[in-house]
């Protein structure tokens, strides 16, 4: 049986594909289809996970309506035996119980008994059912980018409630981390480039109304005004807690308690905080790494208290957070809440609100995180021998890693991890041992623990800058959770920690963060013992083995791409510009009104109406007496006022409207009020005498703009631009260098490198024209591969056309070829496409299609510059014949 978020995952892809239809709020189509380019569909900024997670939520949120989960599983389980399957009721004893008791009698009792529960390991669905509100988990692997979705879901909701602010759209936010670190790192919300997120329009409104707040220790309230819109705050869990807090003295301010009002005076602050965030309306909450909530015991245990001696029931940290979480559902609107977290098990078993699940595996696979295959490297020794493991994990590290850098020049690093300072001071000589018979600086070594420096702790912070000396970190309960270190490279841990928790997990997968550019594998240096754990935790929190994720390897890779050549000429090509001018082609000089004949007598009727019960016809109102007419003093406007907002609207000069209404109403200087309209009617039948023509002008189109890439600083100074791509493994052989062509003396094309091909035909074309021209070089300037690079902010050739729905789109064709200026003109230019045959015929890109057809009026307005080619083909190539017209158009001209 297909678990809830695969089931979601096929409805929400036949929603995209049809486009993200909604039947009141079409908006929403809108936004999602600005996160993709319009031809080929290429991610524009957010990565694939994130974009497949703004997707399921905004198909939760409009499609199926914000559902509860367990409605949501009854609308989608429709049968009973289904039901109980999906949500792991298929022990025998359960399915009898609901026989006899019926299924209503099974939720009130996963509710309500603590033992049955425990027993049966019903912990999650219990947290599902006892939720009075709309609760959803979206589970991503670490470095799939958590933080950047949950601003993205709060700008997207923004965006919405502007544009429908009666709608049911969240219009602020409380996001919720679990301690210090996470807090830090959800520091990046404030950085989130949300402008490429929202359409221009919808961003522009989003910018001017969204409020960011962090809450900070010694702060006794959240600086937001009660009751306001468009907030979004980020906070410690522990600050707004409803429970009784260690609140700092001087939380407390200067004033003077009495012995034993401390305590109450603290529990009213936590508790002001709280009411804050409960007077704003229609909230979402974002708990970011949201297993924290789920802890290791969902029910907590019994313990004694410290100071009485007695057995109380220690909660676990979910109920202290979900009592926060309900007392601001029941004291304000409370929208939804979103959980993210890259561990979507609760001791083997799959959490039953998880809605979309992005795993390890599929981080690999689409280069998001860095390949594991085969580096996951266990160790067998005994606790006296781990000087000696410690020496070879140093050895081995600078063997296979020492020259290898991140593009922004910063160098591969290893994170040793110690379960304490003792252990980090004793092995610590090992370690710099170990680097000087590697022929390593013991400088490069950094320390984080609870005793670092203030200067130890800086450099921690810089370790990804290409100046950080740093290579080998040393951790004592640091650098798990909320490090985002790419440069990491490797991680080793020393020893068997006694009490992991997630531990091993979050240490051995730090260094798995990708970067582009990269292509070097991540390595895990482990004991046993140790592997033993990882295994055991990758089960429990992503449902696989050690072994699978060994062998996961990239069935989706990524290439960096630079730009080779950045002063390249624009072609200056004619297009239709149409214009809105007057129709007389004339200033206008004079105006000549006519008073208005409205009457202005100022007069009101009153009418007097009673219930009744009538008769003849279905109104319950009955006239009482005549209609009385009620004689009014008219509304008047004095002629300057009147004169200078005519003048405004519509661009006129002031004395020349104040002028002719001093004529038509001489010294009265005041006219009626309901004479403006009229007088604003021949104002606008007179100045707004325009029509809309076609012009031809002259556009220069830039091939490439390097103002679109992103920019680095080379080591010899000069600027350097680059951009990603992703492709399937299988279209490996389309990516082609500038080194793979040694017969390309005249450095023809690759303007940048590598050329990201689309198909066989169009790599095989480009070839038989490459070696073509380097023999007949004399008259051609240059070939371009465009077919891959179609962002606007890329390049600027690209020509509009409408879609078979009306909608416009950008159109970059495959290839262009320019000529050399010739005789003080410009050289012409040859414009190529490359399509399948079965393509001939296809209503957009066929021989006729739509994008054809609009490449032809180009050609037309162009005739003696621009030549417009489509090459079809059957075969995998294009054949030496196919490519005869581009041959000709290259061929030298003899005099």
């Amino acid at each position: 049986m297909e678990y809830l978020h695969q089931i979601l995952d096929t409805r929400i892809q036949r929603w995209r594909e049809a486009g993200y239809p909604s039947q009141y709020f079409d908006a929403i189509t809108e936004i999602l289809e600005y996160q993709t380019e319009p031809e080929t569909k290429a991610l524009k900024f957010l990565r694939k996970p994130q974009l497949l997670a703004l997707e399921a939520y905004w198909y939760l949120r409009l499609i199926e309506n914000t559902p509860h989960v367990l409605n949501l599983y009854k609308s989608i389980y429709t049968k009973q035996s289904e039901l109980m399957k999906a949500l792991g009721l298929t022990n025998d004893f359960i399915k009898t119980f609901v026989l006899d008791e019926g299924i209503d009698a099974l939720w009130e009792l996963i509710k309500s008994d603590d033992a049955f529960v425990h027993h049966y390991k019903l912990e999650p669905l219990r947290e599902t059912l006892t939720l009075n509100y709309p609760s959803y988990i979206f589970a991503l692997a670490m470095g799939a980018g958590k933080t950047i979705l949950i601003g993205a879901i709060i700008a997207t909701e923004f965006a919405m409630a502007l544009e429908y602010p009666e709608g049911p759209f969240v219009q602020n936010a409380l996001v919720f981390a679990p301690g210090k670190t996470i807090i830090e790192s959800l520091r990046e919300i404030s950085q989130v480039p949300y402008n490429k997120i929202l359409p221009p329009r919808l961003y522009r409104q989003f910018a001017a109304s969204v409020k960011l707040t962090f809450t900070r220790d010694g702060e006794k309230d959240i600086p937001v005004v009660r009751g306001s819109s468009f907030n979004i705050v980020v906070t410690n869990t522990e600050k707004i807690r409803i429970q009784k807090e260690s609140v700092r003295r001087t939380d407390l301010g200067k004033i003077s308690l009495a012995f034993g009002e401390e305590e109450k005076a603290s529990e009213e602050i936590a508790n002001l905080r709280l009411q804050t965030i409960a007077s704003l309306p229609k909230l979402a909450v974002f708990s970011d790494e949201a297993h924290h909530t789920y802890g290791q015991s969902l029910l907590g245990k019994w313990e004694k208290d410290k100071l009485t001696g007695e057995s109380v029931f220690k909660e676990a940290g979910i109920k202290k957070v979900r009592k926060t979480v309900d007392y601001l559902a029941a004291n304000t609107e409370l929208v939804c809440v979103v959980n993210t977290t890259g561990t979507p098990y609760f001791e083997r078993q799959p959490l039953k609100d998880v809605v979309i699940w992005y795993g390890l595996s599929e981080g690999i696979a689409d280069g998001i995180l860095k390949e594991l295959a085969g580096n996951i490297q266990a160790y067998s020794f005994d606790s006296a021998s781990t000087d000696k493991f410690i020496t070879e994990v140093v050895n081995d590290f600078f063997c296979e890693y020492k020259n290898v850098r991140l593009p922004n020049g910063a160098f591969a690093k290893l994170a040793i991890y110690f379960p304490q300072n003792d252990d980090l001071d004793e092995l610590r000589p090992f370690v710099e041992s170990a680097l000087i018979a590697s022929g390593q600086s013991p400088n490069i070594v950094l320390k984080n623990n609870s005793e670092s420096t203030k200067d130890e702790i800086d450099a921690f912070n810089r370790l990804n800058d290409s100046g950080s000396i740093h290579r080998v970190i040393l951790l004592v309960n640091k650098g798990t959770e909320g490090w985002n270190c790419p440069s990491l490279f490797a991680c080793a841990l020393a020893r068997k920690l006694k009490t992991s928790n997630n531990f091993v997990l979050q240490a051995a997968t730090r260094c798995l963060r990708q970067v582009p550019g990269n292509n070097v594998k991540a390595r895990v240096y482990l004991s046993m013992d140790n592997r033993n754990i990882l295994d055991r935790q990758l089960q429990e929190t992503y449902g696989k083995t050690l072994l699978e994720l060994n062998n996961s390897g990239l069935e989706t890779c990524r290439e960096v791409i630079k730009l080779r050549k950045t002063e390249i000429p624009p072609l200056v090509i004619q297009q239709l510009v149409r214009k809105v001018v007057h129709k007389n082609n004339s200033e206008i000089k004079l105006l000549a009104l006519e008073k208005p004949k409205v009457t202005s007598n100022g007069k009101l009727t009153k009418t007097i109406f009673a219930l009744a019960e009538q008769q003849a016809s279905s109104s319950v109102l009955q006239q009482l007496g005549d209609t009385l007419t009620i004689e009014t003093v008219a509304n008047t406007e004095d002629l300057y006022s009147v004169a200078v907002n005519l003048s405004a609207i519509y661009r006129l000069d002031l004395w020349s409207v104040y002028s002719e209404l001093v004529r038509l109403y001489g010294s009265e200087r005041e006219l009626p009020a309901s004479h403006l309209p009229s007088l604003a009617q021949q104002i606008e039948e007179v100045v707004c005498n325009y029509k809309v023509i076609e012009e031809s002008i002259n556009v220069p189109l830039a091939i490439v703009k390097p103002n679109g890439f992103v920019r680095e600083t080379a080591p010899d100074g000069n600027y350097i631009y680059t951009t990603e791509i992703f492709y399937s493994k299988d279209r490996e052989h389309l990516i082609t260098h500038v080194g793979n062509f040694n017969t390309n003396t005249h450095d023809f094309g690759f303007h940048y490198t590598p050329y990201n091909f689309d198909s066989n035909p169009e790599k095989s074309f480009f070839e038989q024209i490459l070696n073509y021209l380097n023999l007949n070089s004399e008259e051609v300037e240059d070939i371009y591969f465009m077919g891959a690079i179609t962002d606007p902010n890329k390049t600027d050739f690209f020509i509009q056309y409408k879609d078979d729905k009306g909608k416009w789109r950008c159109y970059t064709p495959d290839f262009i070829i320019v000529k050399k200026e010739k005789n003080g003109k410009r050289g012409k230019c040859m414009v190529i496409e490359v399509k399948a045959e079965r393509e001939r015929n296809h209503l957009i890109d066929g021989e006729h299609g739509l994008k054809a057809k609009a490449m032809r009026k180009w050609e037309a307005l162009n005739s003696k510059f621009l030549q417009y080619e489509m090459i079809f083909t059957a075969e995998e190539e294009v054949s030496f014949e196919q490519a005869k017209a581009a041959r000709q158009f290259v061929e030298v001209v003899k005099p």
